[in-house]
């Protein structure tokens, strides 16, 4: 897959979460535009090969803000442009955010709507000949067909991708852990994730320290470790994660098993 200046072609690549937000479940994401610099150089030092900056929470009850309130929270992107060579992300289904974000330097648009909740995203990322991340999502957690609903979403997705001229080698696909599924659902969905890759594209898994592991937030780092070990088993591209180091290191580990 194709991400700004660099192509990812096989092993498990680790992504490091910046969140510019004050709400992020996680409080070690949070960064400001004081400290972000510093938090993505340790990253990058800690074997990070991208950074997903975000600047609106996906928690469960999340108050959404809006797309200039996102816009005016990304203003740090031209500064990690100028400092790092590192592919950027941006975690938005907003359109207008996509656009400013490429326009500052960002490499790569995360929407976890999957193209599907702003009509203008597709062409916005085609224009901008930036890759995307395409991530299943929906209202509620009822399914016809748990896999099969997926995947559905998923081929529309594409199609959308795809006539709006997204290069092929520039899209990946997310499963959604965490989204519109329950607790049941997301280890199903983690523990047969492979199955997507009958879609044709690499895959991100993003599971990191999230409410499926149960218990404090805090206390999530040793199973999402093994989600990771187990990603890097099923060949998944990219793991989206908190915890730089740590994840190299489960990478590793698997790779030596």
């Amino acid at each position: 897959m194709k991400i700004g200046n660099r192509t990812f072609d096989g092993g498990t690549h680790v992504m490091g979460i910046l969140n510019l937000t004050p709400d992020s479940f996680y409080a070690g994401s949070r960064v400001s535009e004081r400290d972000i610099l510093l938090k993505a150089e340790r990253m990058i030092e800690e074997g990070a090969e991208l950074l997903d900056v975000g600047a609106q929470s996906t928690r469960p009850g999340h108050i959404p803000v809006s797309p200039e309130e996102e816009i005016s929270r990304l203003a740090p992107i031209r500064q990690l442009r100028s400092h790092f060579e590192i592919p950027i992300s941006v975690d938005t289904y907003f359109s207008s955010v996509a656009e400013f974000a490429l326009s500052e330097g960002a490499d790569l648009i995360n929407d976890v709507w999957g193209l599907q909740y702003d009509e203008k995203m597709a062409e916005t990322i085609a224009r901008h000949r930036a890759a995307v991340c395409i991530m299943h999502n929906q209202n509620g957690t009822e399914y016809s067909d748990f896999w099969g609903d997926i995947e559905a979403f998923l081929q529309k997705s594409l199609v959308i991708a795809k006539r709006a001229g997204i290069s092929p080698d520039r899209i990946c696909l997310d499963g959604g852990i965490g989204f519109g599924k329950t607790r049941e659902q997301n280890f199903e969905l983690l523990n047969g994730y492979e199955k997507l890759s009958s879609l044709g594209y690499p895959l991100l898994l993003g599971v990191s320290r999230k409410s499926m592991f149960g218990g404090n937030v805090e206390d999530r780092l040793a199973p999402t470790l093994k989600a990771t070990e187990l990603a890097t088993r099923k060949g998944i591209l990219f793991v989206r994660v908190h915890d730089v180091k740590e994840n190299k290191e489960a990478i590793a580990r698997a790779n030596r098993n």
